[in-house]
Order: C-alpha cells, then sequence, then structure tokens
C-alpha cells in the first residue's frame, strides 16, 4: 500500500497490522463521541432557546464560548500532549468531556448553558493533538490526507447519529431534550474501558515512518514557529470559521428561515452529516490518487482544497434558492466540501515538525478557535438586527476560497519529500 508504517518492525513497511487497524477504529470512535457531545445542542438549539428563552445572539455567545474553551484547550493539551503518555490523557481528557456533557442536561438558564459549553470546548480540545500525534507517527506523508479523513469522518458518523438519537428522544414535554445531553455523555465510559483493555503503552510509539533528527536537536520554537505555520494558520482560519458556523446554525436556519419542521430538520441534518462524511472521505481518496498519480505532495493537497472550496461556496447561494430539492441539495454538496478541507488542513500542519505536533496543533487551535469564537456572535448578532441569516451564510460560504488561494501562492513546494515512497 505504500501509505501506512509498520507497528513493532514484525511487517514490510505498507503492512496494515491488526492493531494498527484497532488504534484507528478507538480514533474513529473518539471522534464520534466528541461530535455527539458538541452536536447535541444545535440539534435542538431552536427548541432549547425557546425554552430557555435566549436570544440569537446570546445563542452565538454560547456557542462562543464553547471556541473560546476549545482555543485555550487546544494550546495547553497541545503543549501537554508533545510530553505525556497519549494513552493515558486521551481516555482522561474524554471522560472530563463527557462529564460536561452529561453536567449539560441539567442546566437552567443562560449562564449555565455558558459555562458548560466553554468547559466542553476546553476539554473537547485534546481529542485532535491525541489523535494527530498518533496518526502522524502510524503514517507516511503521502498517506496522511487519506488516513487523516478516516480520522476526521468520525465526527460524521458522531453528527450524523446525534439528530436520530434526539429525535427518538424528544416528546412534547419541555426539557425532554435534557435526557439526550446525558445519555450521550455516558457514552464516553464505554469508550475508556474499552481503550484500556485492548491498548498498549508500546502500540502507541513512533512507527518508525519518520526520519531521525540529525544533528543537534534545535529549539521547539525554532521548529515550529516557520513560515508554514503562518500560512498554515490563515487555511484554519478560514475553513474551521466556514465549518463551526454551519456545523451550530444549520438547524437554526431550516427551522427559522427556510421554514422546515424540527422533526424535518433533524432528518436532514443527520443525512447531512453522512454525505459531509462522505465528501471528508472522498477528499482523502482525490489527494491519495493524484499523489499516486505522480503529483506532488503540495499539488495534490491543494487540489483537493480548491474543489471542496468550490463546493463550500455553494452555501453563498442558499439565500436566493426558494426551499425545496434544489436548495437541500446545494446544502449537501457544501457540506461534502466543508468538511473535505480538514483532512488536508492536518497533512499539511503534520509536514510542520516531526517532534512538536502537539503544539503545532495547539498554536494554531487557539488562534482559530478563538477567531471563530468571535465569528459566532457576529453571525448571532447580524442575525438578530436583520431577522435573516443570509449575509452571514455568504460570509462564510466564501471564506474557504481564502484558504486555497493562501496555499497555492504562500505554501512552499515540496522540497524534503518526496510524493512516492517506499513500499
Amino acid at each position: 500500500m505504500g501509505w501506512i508504517a509498520a507497528k513493532d518492525g514484525d511487517k514490510p513497511a505498507g503492512k496494515l497490522s491488526k492493531q494498527v487497524v484497532l488504534i484507528c477504529l478507538f480514533l474513529l470512535f473518539a471522534s464520534a463521541i466528541n461530535y455527539m457531545d458538541r452536536q447535541t445542542l444545535a440539534s435542538v438549539a431552536t427548541r432549547i432557546t425557546t425554552e430557555l428563552q435566549l436570544t440569537e445572539k446570546q445563542y452565538g455567545a454560547v456557542e462562543a464560548s464553547f471556541g473560546w474553551g476549545f482555543a485555550l484547550g487546544s494550546l495547553v493539551f497541545g503543549f501537554l500532549v508533545d510530553s505525556l503518555p497519549i494513552r493515558f490523557m486521551y481516555p482522561m481528557a474524554i471522560l472530563l468531556w463527557s462529564a460536561v456533557g452529561f453536567l449539560t442536561g441539567y442546566v437552567r438558564g443562560y449562564d449555565d448553558l455558558l459555562i458548560c459549553r466553554g468547559l466542553l470546548g476546553f476539554f473537547e480540545a485534546a481529542h485532535w493533538p491525541c489523535g494527530l500525534k498518533t496518526t502522524q507517527a502510524l503514517l507516511t506523508s503521502r498517506g496522511r490526507g487519506l488516513g487523516n479523513s478516516v480520522l476526521q469522518s468520525g465526527t460524521s458518523i458522531g453528527a450524523f447519529a446525534t439528530p436520530l438519537l434526539m429525535l427518538w428522544l424528544l416528546t412534547p414535554t419541555p426539557g425532554s431534550w435534557r435526557i439526550g445531553f446525558q445519555a450521550i455523555g455516558a457514552a464516553g465510559v464505554v469508550w475508556i474501558a474499552a481503550w484500556f483493555a485492548l491498548v498498549r503503552d508500546s502500540d502507541l510509539r513512533s512507527t518508525g515512518n519518520l526520519e531521525p533528527v540529525m544533528g543537534k536537536p534545535r529549539a521547539w520554537w525554532r521548529e515550529v514557529f516557520c513560515w508554514k505555520l503562518f500560512v498554515l494558520l490563515l487555511v484554519l482560519l478560514a475553513i474551521n470559521t466556514t465549518w463551526q458556523i454551519l456545523r451550530a446554525w444549520l438547524p437554526k436556519v431550516l427551522q427559522q428561515q427556510i421554514g422546515y419542521s424540527e422533526t424535518e430538520t433533524l432528518v436532514f441534518t443527520s443525512a447531512w452529516y453522512l454525505v459531509t462524511d462522505i465528501g471528508c472521505i472522498g477528499a482523502g481518496a482525490m489527494a491519495f490518487a493524484l499523489a499516486s498519480r505522480g503529483w506532488s505532495i503540495k499539488g495534490s493537497r491543494t487540489a483537493t482544497v480548491a474543489v471542496c472550496s468550490l463546493a463550500c461556496a455553494l452555501v453563498a447561494c442558499v439565500p436566493w434558492i426558494p426551499k425545496g430539492p434544489l436548495l437541500l441539495a446545494v446544502l449537501l454538496v457544501a457540506g461534502a466540501g466543508a468538511l473535505g478541507l480538514f483532512p488536508m488542513y492536518y497533512a499539511f500542519s503534520q509536514d510542520i515538525s516531526r517532534s512538536h505536533q502537539g503544539k503545532v496543533t495547539g498554536i494554531t487551535g487557539i488562534l482559530a478557535w478563538a477567531f471563530s469564537g468571535v465569528a459566532q456572535m457576529a453571525f448571532g448578532s447580524s442575525a438578530d438586527a436583520t431577522q435573516s441569516f443570509s449575509t452571514g451564510l455568504i460570509v462564510v460560504g466564501l471564506l474557504p476560497l481564502f484558504a486555497t488561494l493562501s496555499l497555492v501562492f504562500f505554501w512552499p513546494g515540496d522540497r524534503h519529500e518526496s510524493n512516492v515512497e517506499s513500499p
């Protein structure tokens, strides 16, 4: 295969060991649990804002609280993951964010919800440094785009399941949404028990696909703070803002602006996340296929980003499309493009430093998530002021095109890595 490194030196590189498959499955399900805890609120946002009497600006502040918590958590856990054992750090983070998700089912007002979402964001931020540090060790450069798409696809699985679960649990009784937070929060305990039972410390050590650092090691900040990090930040600011706005506000747009019922919205958003998963896997497969046909690493990834950005730009057309199949189809294609951008971002980020992947993830994460928090509040304020989500949708639909241009003009060409790696 040429894209997965062997474990423990017992198989030729490119052979997929059973333990590597097991770890990838754990990462996928961790992503699913991560997004189920995150998406429970968005799935029933209209009902919760009505029951708790929140304005659109307040709902935006709640989502901003999640973003700012995630920003701080990205930096904290990004540094910790480079020095602490992932086998213990990962389940501890899942335990903490699951506990906060469970407690969200008991909130009584705006302040409680604000605090819970901030803490949820902080602890959920640990997932990505842990996951990316693991895939960086397991996968070769050519395969990271595809491998990271598997990691990212877990988020779509979780987000796909959440609306259906909430649809099953919801009743006309006020407060029936609370049991959903509690049930999903409890799911993390199952993952933790299985992780400790089946994953060993040795499974999470470097697989040998990273070349040893020659000469005297440089200070981490000299290795991390480079031109590539600046470009990567521009990319993440654009794609993360777009995705987080769509993730948080799509159910409210469907119900409050377009006119779909709560049941129709829950069913569609579940389908939407299923399609985003297809887009995510498809993006990784596209980059891998192009690299296999002789494209450079940068060229294959950037072409994939461009295709996904153009698909995402269809969101800007939503205000002019009437309710019906065409509108829903546009949203599906745009969603696939929006999530397909992330495996490429992760792959680019893994090319910056062999030893400090957590710090790269944390530094870019804190800035991008802080920005998305501001964007959430701005989106809500705009909706309150104009009584419409249209202006915000146009802006977030076009943002990923900026990410494409940043990569085309500013990301350095391949110098140290070949697009063809030894099998």
